[in-house]
């Protein structure tokens, strides 16, 4: 059995940088698709429970791409 390699820690940052662009541009996306569907969806009782869900949903992922950004304080010197 051949042992692997363990990845050097700087590796990790690197790609644990680029996760979390990827991760940000691809929620950025999909929060613009939920706004879209959002303004599609006429008011009214049929369409409460849709509405009710989606605006949940994007509420969640403005949460997690608002998280995803870095803090100025944080480079700062």
């Amino acid at each position: 059995m051949v042992a692997e390699k363990d990845i050097d820690a700087a590796d990790w940052v690197e790609q644990d940088l680029l996760t979390k662009q990827e991760a940000g541009e691809r929620l950025a996306e999909e929060i613009a698709r939920v706004r879209a569907r959002l303004g599609e969806l006429r008011p009214g009782a049929e369409n409460a429970a849709a509405v009710t869900m989606l605006a949940r949903r994007l509420a969640a992922m403005e949460s997690i791409r608002d998280s995803l950004q870095p803090v100025a304080s944080e480079y700062r010197s």
